[in-house]
This record gives structure tokens, C-alpha cells and sequence, in this order.
């Protein structure tokens, strides 16, 4: 009887091993330790220091006020460690930037503006929920009021010049009606009957004085965040090189003012596809264009060299 436990405990023993043998991890290599262990050590988050003198175009954050303070501390700390999608907006800044600026200043409104297009789409032709579109999160209805087309065929909202200087148009109306840019910025979000509204009933004329809703009370605040960030990207712990970031195609315009049956075959006298002829004209929204009142349309044609097509057939 003893024999056959002590045979029976042993082949548990035995089983045990094999068990333990199999489930065993197989050991890093010495490169990937050396990683994790820098990582671990390497590491770490830390609090962000309030910059002084911050500004929405030239107008203070009175951060002096508790409250501004803290909302102004959360929207640094969510922009700064969201690395991510900073580097991302540092990338697109580098490429579009140089468009929205020069219409900025020519429309007389603030440089800091340009970071209002940052916060509403990421400097991309996004759609909201709303169908707010392109990179100035413009509706149907306000597009129409301020002169763009805005069918199946054409949708000028995702024209960046175009749309820019719409944005701008509206911002500047909001400046005159609320006195300051800083409100004008809050109506961008909250039209300009909202926030005259709010700033009514709490008998306010400052926006860091209203009480507002989540979206709203976030959004100036947001642009100074990503205004600071973008503007001192080592401070926060971003690093790039130049060839790193995106960089604008150089085009060439071509006037059309008629029908225009194909976009492929379009695009092909000029040595480029379909595809890389939308990249550069997302307003043109179908492929082709139906024009039947002869309007003029410049279309953004790529200078040549820059796109290779056909290549990995």
C-alpha cells in the first residue's frame, strides 16, 4: 500500500514539473529588459506650471481667479499628455498654417485665431455629429448666409481658403456686436444669440464671469492651451525635426467655367488620379462637376514631382 502512494505521489511530482516547464516564460532578451527597465525609471508625469501672461489676442486669462486657474491648469494638463494627438497637430500646423495665417491678417483678425481651427477640427476636414464641416466646423445654414455653395455636387465648406475667410467674417461680426475677441471666440462655439443671452440674464461682460455649460466653458480655454503647447513645444516635452513634420504640396490653379462630365479623365491631363485630384479639391464633392450657370471655379492642380501614381501595381 505505501509503494503504490509513494508511486502515485511521484508521478504527481513528476507531472508537476512538465506542468510548470511548460507554462514557464521564455526568457527576455537582454535588449528588451534594458527598455523596461529605462521606461520604468525613465518615466514620468508631472505637474504643469502655470505660464504667466497667458493670452487669447492680446486679451488676459486672469488666472489670479481660483477657478480660471484650475480650468486653465486642466486643459494644459489633457493637451500636454495627450502626446499623441499633439505631435499630430504640430505635424498639420506645419503644413496649414501657412494657408490660414496670410487670411487672417489680410481679414484683420488676430493670428491667435488660427488655433480656433485647431480645437474645432484638428486642422482636418472633419464632420461633427451636427454636421458641422471641414476645418471651421461650419453648418449648412450659416455656409449659405456667408456666400458658400453647399450642394451634392459642390460643398465649399471644406475649402480652406474659402471657409477661413467665412469664419473670419463671423468673428469679426461677433467682435463688433460683444466687444471683445475672447467672446467673440465663445460665440464661434455657442452662436452669438446664446451668448448674448447668458451674458443678459447673469448681467456679466466678460466671459471668465459667465456660467456656462460644459463645451462652452471649456472652449476658450482650450485655445489658449493648445496656443501655448504649439507655441513652446519643448517646454512641453515635445520633440520633432523638421523633416517630421507635414509640409504644403505646391499647386497651380485652373479656371473652370463649365461642365465638367469626368473627374478621372479630368485629372489625367495633368498627370495625376483621381484620388490625389480630391486630395487637393475636397470641396468638389461628387466626380463632376455639373455647373450649369458657367460659374467660375479654380481648381488646385499639384506642381509635377510631387506624387508618384501607379506605383506596387
Amino acid at each position: 500500500m505505501i509503494k503504490k502512494v509513494l508511486a502515485f505521489l511521484g508521478v504527481l511530482f513528476t507531472v508537476g514539473i512538465l506542468i510548470n516547464a511548460t507554462q514557464e516564460k521564455p526568457e527576455k532578451p537582454l535588449a528588451q529588459e534594458v527598455l523596461e527597465e529605462k521606461l520604468v525609471n525613465d518615466y514620468n508625469v508631472y505637474a504643469v506650471p502655470m505660464p504667466e501672461n497667458l493670452n487669447f489676442s492680446g486679451e488676459l486669462v486672469p488666472i489670479e481667479n481660483p477657478d480660471i486657474r484650475e480650468r486653465m491648469d486642466r486643459e494644459l494638463l489633457v493637451n500636454t499628455y495627450w502626446q499623441s494627438n499633439g505631435l499630430l497637430l504640430f505635424k498639420r500646423a506645419n503644413k496649414y498654417f501657412p494657408i490660414i495665417e496670410p487670411i487672417l491678417k489680410e481679414q484683420g483678425l488676430p493670428d491667435d485665431f488660427k488655433y480656433l481651427a485647431v480645437i474645432e477640427s484638428g486642422l482636418t476636414q472633419a464632420v461633427s455629429p451636427a454636421r458641422a464641416t471641414g476645418f471651421w466646423q461650419i453648418l449648412k445654414g450659416t455656409a449659405k448666409e456667408y456666400g458658400l455653395e453647399v450642394n451634392q455636387n459642390v460643398d465649399e465648406r471644406y475649402h480652406i481658403e474659402k471657409s477661413t475667410k467665412v469664419a473670419c467674417e463671423y468673428l469679426k461680426r461677433a467682435k463688433k456686436r460683444f466687444g471683445s475677441w475672447t467672446l467673440a471666440a465663445a460665440a464661434y462655439n455657442a452662436g452669438s444669440a446664446g451668448v448674448n443671452r447668458r451674458l443678459e440674464k447673469q448681467d456679466v461682460n466678460s466671459y471668465y464671469d459667465l456660467l456656462l455649460g460644459e463645451e462652452t466653458g471649456r472652449y476658450v480655454f482650450r485655445i489658449v492651451a493648445v496656443k501655448e503647447i504649439l507655441s513652446n513645444p519643448k517646454k512641453y516635452g515635445f520633440n520633432f525635426n523638421d523633416e517630421d513634420l507635414y509640409t504644403h504640396i505646391p499647386t497651380f490653379n485652373v479656371l473652370i467655367d463649365e461642365p465638367v462630365a469626368n473627374f478621372n479623365e479630368f485629372a489625367k491631363k495633368y498627370e495625376i488620379n483621381y484620388k490625389i485630384l480630391k486630395l487637393h479639391n475636397p470641396w468638389l464633392r461628387e466626380a463632376h462637376l455639373n455647373n450649369a450657370t458657367g460659374k467660375e471655379y479654380l481648381v488646385k492642380i499639384p506642381k509635377e514631382g510631387y506624387y508618384k501614381t501607379g506605383v506596387g501595381q
